[in-house]
């Protein structure tokens, strides 16, 4: 890769030594209640009608209830904006739609979504100038890998409103009857193992399985990375997605999921389907656990689950998965009106208050380090062990690629993946067919 893991880790290691005094609610560096949008004097007349707003966002189940409740704190708290939430299928419908929004000119005025490639186009509007005139930012206060992942060309076009990082979750009474205790399991070859001695086979067909991998590129780039593997060069000019690493995570993976039938994937389906049949098959005793989003823990019962952080290989290392912002913008051709408007919310949402409520409430991580200073989220932490473990992951986590080709190798990589996955072809056949696309749309941008 491009960028390393060293930045992340150096300042997710400070926000873990932090943990022990973490906190969510009383701090000095909240933008939360009736603060000044930016640009106005602070005193909004009684018979001023307040700013209407539309935020889309791709959430559901129990992250959606969670940002709805969040939407309503901030309109009862203040009368100068009025938030109006649209739910989005996912992440990437919300793109899509913003696309088209953006083509017709009738744009949301806030929308948790980001891309550096439309930033540089000019359909996001440039953060800076409203930062500059609010005195409660503090740009210190955030993570400074979460801020960092929302500027393009050093400027500051999104705001980061989460963290996250993909974690493992486990049934604890299917690794007590085997035996096992997590704290074992620090390489994908012991998962493995310990996978194929939970899975329960009738008549030659799986019907409890040892462990179930999210869909999708995100944990195959993980295991990959875990394994010393880079998506390009150091020097940024070669695609590295056929290398050794590569081909050798990928077609374990595709072993365990087709050959051995320890493990499983489920695909396709409306919006999240996916996501949440895979999490019901561990609630539900269908399978021992599986890897997914720190943003899951409010989904999950506790006292059938554990958390673990991803493990690393035999040989290597601890793993390197990523961990990022999730991060939101305003579209370029939203009035000034509404992007100060904009701006009001998306700085309530991650004030240190906010962002601790969130993280208590999602597991997603909180991106103000001032956010680990409240007595209660270090009670909730205490007594929910879980919750750590979002952190602990993030201290030794890799950045996430950011794609010099406006999305075509990750294109790429998305193919390669459902081939794996899906279609059970070999790794080295799908990531070599990714390399070659991969490789002539970056040589297009050299």
């Amino acid at each position: 890769m491009v960028r390393t893991k060293q930045g992340i880790a150096a300042a997710m290691t400070a926000s873990l030594l932090l943990l022990s005094a973490c906190g969510a609610g009383t701090t000095t560096n909240d933008n939360t209640g009736g603060a000044a949008s930016p640009g106005t004097n602070g005193e909004a007349s009684a018979s001023a009608e307040p700013v209407t707003i539309e935020f889309w966002y791709g959430l559901g189940g129990n992250l959606g209830d969670n940002m709805k409740a969040l939407i309503d704190k901030f309109n009862a708290s203040q009368n100068e904006v009025i938030v109006k939430g649209v739910v989005q299928g996912d992440y990437t419908e919300t793109e899509q739609k913003l696309q088209a929004a953006i083509a017709t000119s009738n744009v949301p005025a806030a929308v948790l979504a980001s891309n550096h490639d439309w930033a540089r186009r000019g359909y996001y509007a440039s953060l800076d100038e409203l930062i500059a005139q609010d005195p409660d930012f503090q740009a210190d206060d955030f993570v400074p890998a979460f801020l960092e992942q929302g500027k393009v060309d050093g400027e500051q076009f999104f705001l980061p409103m989460y963290g996250t990082t993909q974690v493992m979750y486990y049934r604890k009474d299917a690794l007590e009857k085997i035996g096992v205790k997590p704290e074992e399991l620090t390489t994908w070859e012991a998962l493995a193992e310990a996978a194929e001695r939970m899975t329960v086979k009738e008549n030659g067909k799986t019907v409890f399985y040892g462990w179930e991998p999210m869909w999708g590129s995100g944990n195959m780039i993980d295991a990959a990375l875990s394994r010393g593997g880079t998506i390009l060069s150091e020097d940024g000019k070669t695609v590295m997605i056929d290398s050794p690493e590569w081909i050798e995570t990928w077609d374990a993976f595709r072993k365990w999921i087709h050959e051995d039938q320890i493990m499983r994937i489920h695909h396709g389906g409306q919006g999240w389907e996916y996501w949440y049949k895979t999490i019901d098959d561990v609630m539900k005793n269908r399978a021992a656990g599986y890897t997914g989003s720190s943003g899951d823990q409010g989904d999950l019962d506790f006292e059938q689950l554990g958390a673990m952080v991803q493990p690393g290989w035999e040989g290597v290392g601890e793993g390197k998965p990523v961990a990022s912002a999730l991060l939101a913008g305003i579209p370029a051709k939203a009035s000034d009106e509404q992007q100060q408007a904009a701006f009001k919310w998306l700085t309530f949402f991650n004030s240190s208050e906010n962002t601790a409520w969130w993280s208590m409430n999602t597991g997603y991580i909180a991106v103000r380090e001032s956010a680990l200073e409240d007595p209660d989220f270090k009670a909730y932490s205490e007594a929910n062990p879980h919750s750590r473990v979002p952190l602990m992951q993030a201290s030794q986590a890799s950045l996430p690629f950011t794609d010099p080709t406006g999305g075509k190798i990750n294109d790429a990589l998305t193919i390669a993946v459902d081939k794996v996955q899906i279609e059970n072809i070999p790794a080295e056949t799908a990531l070599r067919e990714a390399k070659q696309t991969a490789q002539a749309a970056l040589d297009q941008v050299k």
